[in-house]
Formats: structure tokens, sequence, C-alpha cells
């Protein structure tokens, strides 16, 4: 549950304080903002329909448009040809019905391995990790393309002739036809290739920790120390009032689910309007049921009802977390396959280990990162919305601590968390240090009296016991 992810939507705004928002923009409805319109384009591509139908419907259109030019040019040209002329109306049904019927089993086939190749991944790896398969366009191509093939054998078959007064054969179409079909088979071969690397854990570890670095580039774009002359503006007007509690309008959720996005140029948009202060309570990750509070509005004899509706349709809540603006819930996929590969029934450490070096890898980007101001001002640098930010401090002591808590009888598991949270604690802000070194002591600790062999014990005891700061970003060595 990342709240930082809610200022993600405006990329001219990044610094470590929150810089103005012009009124100016577009004032656009709610339901046709661009985080509901992002999050629409998420639900289609995420989906397993969408581009094999917009595929068939390519096929349907040059179906149509390639049997009018067989019809302009006429047979007189088309002989001149040799590879377009495809013989009489016979030679011509033949080739279009064999093309057809084989695309349509094909077709079939290859939905049934993709859906086995989702229960097998569901079953191996968790049910969250579906969303990357459902999301992989690969499939989807290779699925669009068996079927648009099928159906634009079949629209152009319907228009073969053969008849001794009105004969008329498509060659053009045919032959195309032809090529569509020698193009499935190319996709048929690079089909079975890719289902079957995309099902290794090393693959499906990559595309995490891919989808995981992009989060942290959008969610924390700015980089330490990038604009080192900008100071915080920390004036008493950028605070919030104190009545705040008392005086606010709970803004409550119409529906359940999953907070998934956040619009916050519609909140600045509907706060600067009416001159209001507006928390955020549920940030993205978050569950909220019917009636919950999602935002919190001062002052509320300010907030009526056609406001509050506003407020609350700049979030977008959905069936199930989303990593977009939801950093947690990314880092939350690697930690699950570290803990199932650590259950009795999996008993699979290395896996785990990978995991482990995928999250350093992500929290040492992320501590290259400076963490953004939980409050965004207007152009009058008037407090407008405010909400909680996670630290690195914070996302990775709960990583890591999820997975020592299943992996704390194993030293190569306890050796390997110990040695990526020293690494990370060289390049960390002094409170992310902090926090990262006390749960690293705990784990050795822990670990330590858990591990039954002299030999394990020992390993643990020859890593280093009192890690230092590293002087990265500005900070002082212990």
């Amino acid at each position: 549950m990342l709240a930082v992810s809610a200022f993600a939507d405006d990329n001219r705004a990044r610094r470590i304080e929150s810089k103005p928002i012009s009124l100016r923009e577009a004032r656009i409805p709610t339901f046709l903002s661009a985080t509901r319109l992002s999050s629409l384009w998420d639900r289609l591509h995420t989906s397993f329909w969408f581009l094999p139908a917009a595929m068939s419907g390519v096929s349907v259109a040059l179906s149509f448009v390639l049997v009018q030019v067989d019809a302009w040019l006429g047979v007189d040209v088309v002989r001149n040809f040799d590879l377009l002329y495809t013989f009489g109306p016979e030679g011509a049904r033949a080739i279009l019905s064999v093309i057809a019927s084989s695309m349509i089993t094909v077709a079939s086939l290859i939905f049934s391995i993709t859906m086995l190749t989702l229960q097998l991944a569901s079953s191996q790896f968790g049910p969250r990790v579906l969303r990357n398969f459902m999301r992989d366009r690969s499939n989807q191509i290779v699925l669009g393309t068996f079927i648009a093939t099928f159906l634009y054998c079949l629209l152009v078959l319907r228009t073969v002739r053969g008849t001794e007064n009105s004969s008329f054969v498509p060659h053009l179409s045919v032959a195309f036809g032809v090529l569509l079909a020698i193009a499935s088979v190319a996709v048929l071969i690079y089909f079975i290739h890719h289902i079957a690397t995309s099902i290794r854990i090393e693959t499906l570890l990559a595309h995490l920790a891919a989808e995981t670095r992009s989060a942290v580039d959008r969610l924390y774009p700015e980089r330490i120390d990038q604009n080192p002359s900008q100071d915080k503006d920390e004036t008493a007007e950028h605070t919030i009032p104190s009545d705040f509690e008392g005086g606010a309008r709970q803004v409550h959720a119409d529906g359940s689910g999953y907070v998934q996005r956040i619009g916050v140029d519609a909140l600045m948009r509907i706060a600067s309007e009416h001159d209001l202060v507006v928390r955020i309570e549920a940030p993205p990750g978050r569950f909220v049921s019917e009636g919950d509070a999602i935002l919190a509005a001062y002052p509320s004899d300010r907030v009526s009802d056609d406001i509050a509706n506003d407020l609350g349709g700049a979030l977008v809540v959905g069936l199930d977390r989303t990593p977009e603006q939801d950093l947690e819930f990314s880092i939350r996929r690697i930690v699950e396959l570290a803990q199932r590969s650590l259950s009795p029934g999996i008993n699979d450490p290395t896996t785990a280990l990978y995991c482990i070096d995928r999250l350093g890898e992500v929290f040492g980007r992320l501590a290259d990162r400076e963490i953004p101001s939980p409050t965004r001002f207007d152009e009058k640098r008037q407090l407008r919305v405010v909400t909680k930010v996670d630290t690195l401090g914070e996302l990775a002591c709960h990583a890591f601590a999820a997975i020592a808590r299943y992996g704390i009888t194993d030293v190569d598991v306890i050796a390997r968390l110990l040695s990526t949270m020293d690494k990370l604690s060289r390049s960390s802000s002094r409170e992310a240090f902090e926090a990262i070194m006390e749960l690293r002591a705990a784990i050795r600790r822990e670990g330590e009296n858990q591990l039954s062999l002299a030999f394990d014990r020992e390993v643990i005891q020859a890593l280093p016991e009192n890690c230092r700061q590293g002087v990265r970003h500005g900070h002082a060595e212990n």
C-alpha cells in the first residue's frame, strides 16, 4: 500500500518538495480523467480478448479490401504473376478450406496450452503472477494470428464463384491467405519456444524485477542531489490545519475493492477551485469496503455532495491490486515467490536466493531516489493534497522480514539476506540505514539460535556483525 504512488501522475512536478501545479490544465470530467482512462487501458491490456479481437477486426476489413482489389485488377493482370495465380475456383476453395480448418484447430490447441500454463503458474508460483502471463503480449498475438487467419480465409472463401456464367477467383486474396498460413506456422514455432521459457523461474523473476524497477522510476523519479539547490519550503502555511480532524468531511467509498489508482491532478483541481485541503485516507493498494473513508476534505462546510462525489471519482477501485501506483504490490509478488519456494511442499531455497538478489537490485535502485514530499501545493503555494509516503526502510524491512520468517532455519537464505542488507546499507539514507541494520541484527541473532549445525553457525558468524553506512549521497560512515 504505497501512498507515494498517488503522486506519480504528474511528471512535471517531481522534487523532494512538491512543485506547484497550474490551474490552467484541461478541466475534463472525472470519468474521462487520465487516471480512469489509464485504468481502462490497463484492464484491456491485461485481458486475453482485446488484442485478438482487434486483429480479427483488421483481418475482416482486409478480406473485403483485397477482394475489391482483385475485382478491380481482373484475372488478366493476375495471370502475369505466377505467384499470385491459383488456377481455378476449385483450387482456391481447397486452399482456403484447408487453411481455415487448420487455423481454428491450432487456435483451439494454443488456447488449451495457454490455460494449462496459467494453471501451472498459479499452482507453482502463486495466483498473483497470473497477471504477468495475462499481460504477455506474445501470447495474445499468437492467438490473434490464428483467429485472424481463420476469419480471413473464411470470408475470402465465400467470394469464390465457379459457375459457368459468373466465375470469380480472388487470386490476390488467396495468395495473401497462403502468406498468412506461412506466417502462422512461424508464429506457432515461436509460441512453443516462448511458452517453454516463460514458465522458467528465472524468466518470471526477471520480468517481475523489470516491472518493479519501472515502478520505482515512475513513482520515485527524482535522483538524490539532482536538484541540490532547491531547498524544502517549510513555512507555516504548508502545514495541515490544526482543526483538520474535527473540521474535515469524510468522503466514503461507494463500492468495495482495492484502490488501484488516484488521480492527484483531479484532486488538485477540485481542491484549488473550492479552496480545500484534501487528505488521502486510502492510498493505492488499500482494500476498502463500501462506506469506508477514502478521502478527507477540509473545511467540511465547503464540501457539498456534488464536490464529494467529484473527489471520490478521482479514485479507481477494482477487484485486485495493480502495480502501476502500488510499489509494495510489485515487491510483494517477489517476496511471495520466495516464501512459496521455502514452504515444505516445494522446498526450493535456490529460488529464494534469486528473489533476494532481485529485491536487492530493486531496493538499490530505490536508495538512489529522493522520497517525495507527502504534500502538494497549488500555484499560490497553498497546501491542497496530503498523503502518506512509505520509505526505503519500511519497504525493505517488510520484504526481508517476510522472507526471514520462512527461511530462518536455512543458512544460505540467512547469509544472502545479511549480505544483501549489508550492501543496501552502504547506499541508504541514515533513517533507512538504522532500520535495516536493526532488522539485520535481529535476523542474524535469531538465525544463530535456530541453526543446529555448528558449521552453519560459523558461516553466519563469519559475516560482518556491524556494518558501516557508506559515503554515497553524502552520508557519513559510522
